[in-house]
């Protein structure tokens, strides 16, 4: 039987989510237009208090719909205006453009990234000394390259090299599902259990090691970005201001990776066994010897762009979004990659945050036309001049740690650059 129409809306309605995901987006949306003409400040906070809840449900329901919803909603009912909004993108246009097109230029670079992650796995047999090569592989990329693409590349070799022990484990060649060990001896179980630790630590160390490098440079986050703009610097006036906090950072980071590797805390510290080595070593070799001279060329260019990403950015040679690009037109037409579709694929991860991260734009607007962070600035600025500074770092790391940090990064650069204005705070205090 044919459920109702009533139903199939709902089941319509943000798709796979939760009834009471549903249930709460709803009650929002119902509740805001009515405090809003109550009491517009409180209004505006419930807005950015519902708006970090959409961010930390994002494995409910991508922000960008929910969040989306409540950003339309602020401009119909008049908290912001859609030209204040269209100010705010055009603001951060930069941003949107290193999104849009530097993500996508590092997609047609991943043969190299895959490249380098093999060879490393393969070529070091210290567990210490490898995990701390991934770290800082991972580190000097993110710095220069998108993070999530450089995870995404060190988990693709990881999925992959499992793949391969995985079908000699359960001699089931190309039928092999990795997710069942059910014919899989007890003896090769072990062996198998032993990988699976020594991959999920160098995920982690990876993982940590993007944190650690994207912080340093102003390509590395999207938020170091807005504030590069905001404060007026470039690639290396950024590296040098910051390095004073980023590389001490960067140093206790590592000595971590190191420790806990050393001492075999949290599950790390495993090996890879041999038995895993030889066969991953083997497979290693015969992809090399079926690597053709066109291969080769295409490791060598994307290797030339690799370069001339990193002098581009460093010289400040044009807008990061604009050297994204040229990598992108660079790497397809030296690579071969003429079709469309193909293109297209390099597009799919960065567009729909780039769509998210107009909506941050969104909130943006609504907190400064309702003036929201207000207090908190006149509070942070009433405390003494050598107390303001930890003050905005201990509220900017509490908001970060519920809510995204482009999002708080644009809040707070746009507070700070408007005190400065002001005359409330001056550049010894910045």
């Amino acid at each position: 039987m044919e459920i109702s129409w009533g139903r199939a809306m709902w089941r319509n309605f943000l798709g796979q989510s939760p009834d009471w995901y549903k249930l709460a987006l709803l009650v929002f949306l119902i509740v805001n237009p009515l405090i809003f003409l109550a009491n517009p400040f409180v209004a505006g906070w419930l807005l950015v208090a519902e708006f970090i809840f959409t961010l930390a449900m994002a494995l409910k329901c991508y922000p960008l719909l929910p969040g989306g919803l409540l950003a339309i909603e602020a401009v119909i009912i008049g908290m912001t205006s859609a030209a204040h909004v269209r100010e705010e993108v055009a603001a951060n246009l930069e941003v949107l453009l290193l999104l849009m097109f530097m993500v996508a230029g590092i997609y047609f670079m991943k043969q190299l990234l895959l490249f380098i992650f093999t060879r490393l796995l393969l070529s070091i047999r210290s567990k210490m000394v490898l995990s701390l090569a991934f770290c800082v592989a991972a580190a000097f990329l993110s710095a220069f390259l998108d993070a999530l693409t450089v995870v995404a590349v060190v988990i693709s070799v990881a999925v992959g090299f499992y793949g391969i022990y995985h079908r000699v484990a359960s001699s089931r060649g190309e039928e092999n599902d990795m997710l069942d060990d059910s014919h899989i001896d007890p003896h090769y179980k072990t062996v198998l259990e032993q990988f699976r630790g020594f991959l999920r630590s160098l995920m982690m160390h990876a993982g940590v090691g993007t944190a650690l490098g994207g912080v340093m440079t102003m390509v590395g986050e999207p938020q170091n970005l807005i504030i590069a703009k905001a404060a007026g610097w470039h690639f290396g006036d950024f590296f040098l201001r910051m390095s004073p906090v980023t590389v001490p950072v960067l140093v206790c980071g590592l000595l971590t990776c190191m420790l806990v590797e050393k001492m075999r805390w949290f599950g790390y510290g495993e090996t890879l066994p041999e038995k895993v080595r030889d066969v991953l070593q083997q497979f290693d070799d015969q992809s090399r010897k079926k690597r053709t001279r066109q291969d080769k060329i295409k490791l060598i260019v994307q290797a030339i762009i690799g370069v001339w990403l990193v002098t581009a950015l460093a010289l400040h040679l044009a807008e990061v979004g604009l050297i994204g690009l040229s990598v992108i037109i660079l790497a397809t037409a030296l690579t071969g990659v003429t079709d469309e579709h193909a293109i297209g694929k390099a597009f799919t991860e960065s567009l729909p945050f780039t769509a998210l991260l107009t909506v941050f734009f969104s909130i943006v607007a609504v907190i400064i036309d309702q003036h929201l962070f207000a207090p908190i600035i006149q509070f942070v600025l009433q405390a003494s001049e050598h107390a303001q500074l930890t003050l905005f770092y201990l509220f900017n790391g509490l908001l970060s740690s519920i809510s995204d940090n482009v999002f708080v990064g644009t809040i707070y650069i746009n507070e700070a650059k408007a005190a400065m204005e002001n005359g409330a705070i001056s550049l010894k205090t910045v």
